[in-house]
């Protein structure tokens, strides 16, 4: 995701050598923009200014907030950035690779995969900032954009490296509590004790049982008192001007869903137990080859569960507290509980594998993966290879026949946030300096004629075509009864690229904003003439250890804030017809596989819920209706502190 960095005002800061070295840098970010720059000579007269055969920034800092900041260099060509996510009110060893400042994003299945980097003791995020040499450094800088609450950066060192000395958490206790909580922060509510958390889990199962399902719901979720055709399957249908999905019922459906509503939510312990008071022992009732029931399912932004859960290369701190709370059973206890969380919510559509086949049953939406089985490069594969074709009939066959009767089921995704769109000419060089392939072939064949930035694109762009021809043909001959959800899209893809999604029966993208742009939302209807499902979008906010997401609010009341004029905003558009929240659990403070770490679940990592968001979606979904008939306005109220962002 992009975010629009623009700065509004700034601060400039510089530090003496003697300072530096004697006592540790304070920098201040507050307001909407703060950046201080530090020359080379007033950092260490030592340093050099050739970095061309370093291959490590080594910084000792600390940060009063997980807030990310950006971390410049300053070279005659201009400032070159990566975004720093790191641990909170701790002193740690940051060893940052300095081939991130130098070349572009490498290759990744999807942006994710390629932009996020994870490492011991922060992560990196070098999705932005641009690239360039750094044979010329004069100085560094630290940038904090748009901060929500006020924070400090202490650094007390700054060296360079040529081998990795490696990232340490430089205090000498762990950060995480036994209950997967971070020690270095305090908030209200933090568990202090198993007793807390079971007093909080039976308030929670009390209210649950007086508040009961929403009212005014069918079955699947659509809105009981509405008609539309009935097929016995979900379908998309436009009704007085305004798209639907529309229930097997017959009824109007608005798709309200969060990703990843699973039963674990994974962090690296091995080679990191230092950080952890302790580690869970394994947890139990596991289905066969999945170690706790690891489901945090993100198509494609990392969030896949890890094996071991509990002491593994994987420990899952919201699994244990699952045990905890309701003993070795603990799987179908918490799956009625999170159905019926869902029901008085107002949520209607569940990610994840972990409720699909669950009684009561809740509609859902399923990834198909393995269309890359063999290389692939940024997520392409080689669709010329002789057996392709038969390779992706294979994977529909067998990830859809089990479901193609199942009317629960709305529809499928076939990929997630392809990160090539606008990097064609990359991926074209990496295609030919890759091993023989039969796309290699045919892209060699077609710059016979000519090799531009045009044709590279084009190229790419047929071989995405057929692509996706080719995985539509085979899971609409699979299944005929359900929805091809497409490929959530991110960023902002090249129009040419959103044109060739007319494929689908639903265009899907990921719109990380306070709320989508109105105008956007138009372009990509005119584009594709296909109603609109927003596959992921999430508010943050920073504290309990946590970094506040692509989108930041200064708490949990404006959290919950945003959560309402986002929906609300994206449901009055007549093209929209769902949106999806990622994600259902927080993710760990000290990360899950890629580093993000972020505060945007619905339930905390000791399976509670956050209030205020509840309460926001239980306000917003009982409005729906009315919002997206176009027979009441959105809510207007924005999250106090918010920022531009695209």
């Amino acid at each position: 995701m992009k975010l629009h960095l623009a700065m509004t005002a700034s601060l400039i800061g510089f530090l003496s050598t003697a300072t530096l070295r004697a006592e540790p840098v304070h920098a201040v970010f507050e307001g909407r923009s703060t950046i201080y720059r530090w020359t080379l000579d007033r950092i260490d007269p030592n340093l050099p200014t050739d970095w061309s055969s370093y291959e490590f920034l080594v910084l000792e800092l600390r940060a009063s907030s997980s807030q990310r900041f950006e971390l410049g260099l300053l070279t005659p060509n201009g400032m070159i950035t990566k975004r720093i996510h790191p641990l909170a009110n701790a002193w740690i060893r940051a060893s940052v690779p300095l081939r991130f400042y130098r070349q572009p994003p490498g290759d990744g299945s999807d942006l994710a995969a390629t932009m996020n980097q994870p490492r011991n003791s922060y992560w990196i995020n070098i999705e932005q900032g641009g690239h360039g040499p750094i044979n010329i450094v004069n100085g560094i800088a630290v940038i904090m954009y748009d901060p929500v609450v006020r924070s400090t950066l202490d650094i007390r060192s700054v060296n360079l490296a040529k081998e990795d000395p490696g990232d340490a958490v430089l205090d000498p206790k762990p950060l995480i509590d036994e209950f997967g909580q971070y020690i270095q922060a305090d908030w209200p509510g933090k568990a202090k004790s198993l007793d807390d958390l079971k007093k909080a889990w039976t308030d929670e199962e009390t209210e649950l049982r007086k508040e009961g399902p929403l009212p005014g719901r069918c079955q699947y979720g659509g809105f009981l008192n509405t008609k539309a055709r009935a097929t016995g399957f979900f379908h998309v249908e436009q009704i007085d001007g305004r798209w639907w999905f529309v229930c097997p019922e017959g009824h109007r459906f608005f798709s309200s869903g969060s990703n990843g509503i699973g039963t674990a939510s994974g962090t690296r312990s091995r080679g990191r137990e230092e950080l952890f008071t302790s580690i869970p022992a394994p947890v139990t009732n596991a289905p066969p080859g999945r170690a706790g029931g690891a489901d945090t399912g993100r198509g494609g932004r990392g969030g896949r569960g890890g094996a071991g859960f509990g002491g593994g290369a994987q420990t899952s701190f919201y699994t244990a507290n699952l045990q905890r709370r309701y003993g070795d059973d603990w799987r179908p206890k918490w799956a009625d509980l999170t159905v019926r969380r869902l029901d008085a919510w107002g949520m209607n559509t569940v990610s994840g594998q972990a409720l699909t086949n669950t009684q009561p049953r809740k509609p859902y939406v399923m990834f198909i993966r393995g269309w890359q089985v063999g290389q692939s490069i940024m997520g392409m594969p080689d669709v010329y290879a002789e057996d392709f074709a038969r390779r992706v009939d294979e994977t529909a066959a067998q990830q859809l026949a089990p479901v193609k009767d199942d009317p629960y089921l709305i529809g499928y995704f076939i990929g997630n946030e392809p990160p090539w769109p606008g990097r064609e000419g990359q991926l074209v060089d990496m295609l030919l300096a890759g091993p023989d392939s039969n796309i290699k072939k045919e892209l060699q064949t077609w710059l016979q004629a000519g090799d531009t930035p045009e044709r590279r694109k084009e190229f790419v762009l047929r071989a995405f075509e057929k692509y996706l021809t080719t995985i539509v043909a085979a899971t609409k001959k699979h299944d005929p009864n359900h929805l091809n959800l497409g490929i959530r899209f991110g960023g902002r893809p090249p129009e040419d690229v959103i044109r060739l999604a007319k494929i689908f029966d639903v265009y899907s993208h990921n719109i990380y904003r306070y709320a989508p742009d109105p105008k956007y939302l138009d372009k990509l209807y005119e584009l594709t003439g296909r109603p609109i499902l927003i596959g992921e979008f999430h508010i943050g906010a920073p504290g309990r250890g946590l970094a506040a997401g692509l989108v930041q609010a200064r708490d949990q009341k404006e959290r919950g804030v945003a959560y309402r004029y986002y929906v609300e905003n994206a449901a009055a558009h007549p093209a929209v017809i769902g949106t999806h929240w990622f994600q259902w659990i927080d993710q760990p403070s000290t990360g899950r596989m890629d580093g993000e770490n972020y505060n945007i679940g619905m339930v905390d990592v000791t399976d509670r819920p956050y209030a205020e968001m509840v309460e926001a979606m239980q306000e917003t979904h009982k409005r729906l209706l009315a919002v997206h008939s176009g027979t009441e306005p959105p809510v207007s109220r924005m999250p106090e502190g918010s920022a531009p962002v695209d």
